[in-house]
């Protein structure tokens, strides 16, 4: 077992046998004592099975992979008390999975809600590709209490909702562990209001998930794809607005809610990217208009104008400092 470098996320994996030294340590300090989940080869013989976990304010995001591998909560596993729920997420092909002997097959982008205190479990094979998201079971009823009704049952609906439980799990995978506890909270409830709405709340808890849950991880995602394509110099409210699925004003007031505009947030990164760039001592030898360029200035007067009102110095000062 490995951490990826940053702390609460976990690289590991396994291949070979059922059996042995490496496999026991695998299964019972990662897969038992860490997942609270059993281990056990899939279709074939053999295990080989890769996983990255990534622990989120309460929450596990977890992004299994490989070819043959069982996942499940055990008869002795059901009895420690541990009774979290886990949405699975079927991200490409057809994942099957079991809940209280019952057998239900996910096909891509549908999803799916267990309870962890009962007898259930995934498969990972090359048939498919998952994610799935473990939750405390406290905090999933304060948002849903009817949550325990969904449970078992195939969510092929609510499109949009599932495509943005789909890019903010990436998101929050990517950058939660790194973040503070308090970002880490925040990220886990709009995690957990997403989920609620895709469960259907009732009418007032509807509302609330909306306008803290669902508003805010869409403006997370708009953040992050502006950041992802900052070196693109017709990137506009328009393009961002579009991807997220909200028309350019409404994204323009979720912005200035947030106590900005689009167009002063996406100032601000790309004078933060330049500087990043202007001080990697990798860029050493480019010019100070080409790292302006990568950064997604266009005109080469107003970068260093803006540069010096930001930081009180040249570009080519901030570089020899």
């Amino acid at each position: 077992m490995d951490k990826a470098g940053v702390p609460n996320v976990f690289v590991t994996g396994y291949s070979g046998p059922p059996h042995g030294r490496d496999y026991e340590r695998w299964r019972e300090e990662f897969c038992r004592s860490t997942l609270r989940v059993d281990v056990h080869p899939g279709n074939s013989g053999n295990i080989e099975c890769t996983l990255q976990v990534s622990l989120v304010g309460g929450l596990a995001l977890a992004a299994p992979g490989g070819s043959s591998a069982r996942f499940s909560r055990t008869r002795e596993l059901i009895n420690d008390g541990y009774d979290d729920m886990c949405l699975l997420i079927a991200t490409s092909g057809r994942v099957r999975i079991w809940h209280e002997g019952q057998s239900i097959e996910l096909s891509e982008s549908q999803m799916c809600l267990g309870d962890m205190s009962v007898l259930c479990g995934a498969h990972v094979s090359n048939e498919g590709e998952s994610k799935s998201i473990r939750i405390p079971r406290s905090l999933l009823l304060t948002i849903c209490p009817k949550a325990e009704d969904r449970m078992a049952r195939v969510l092929g609906d609510q499109d949009p909702i599932r495509e943005a439980i789909i890019r903010y799990h990436a998101l929050a995978t990517e950058v939660g562990p790194q973040t503070d506890a308090i970002g880490q909270h925040l990220i886990a409830q709009h995690m957990v209001d997403l989920i609620g709405l895709l469960l259907r709340t009732d009418a007032d808890r509807t509302e609330l998930a909306n306008n803290r849950g669902h508003s805010a991880a869409r403006l997370d995602l708009m953040r992050a794809d502006a950041i992802a394509n900052l070196s693109r110099g017709d990137l506009t409210i328009h393009s961002i607005a579009q991807k997220a699925g909200v028309s350019p004003r409404h994204a323009q007031r979720m912005f200035e809610q947030a106590g900005t505009t689009f167009t002063e947030f996406l100032l601000e990164q790309r004078l933060l990217l330049a500087r990043r760039l202007l001080l990697d001592p990798r860029n050493g030898r480019r010019k100070v208009s080409d790292l302006a360029h990568s950064a997604g200035f266009v005109d080469i007067s107003y970068f260093n104008r803006v540069f010096r009102r930001r930081f009180d110095a040249t570009p080519s000062d901030m570089r020899r400092a």
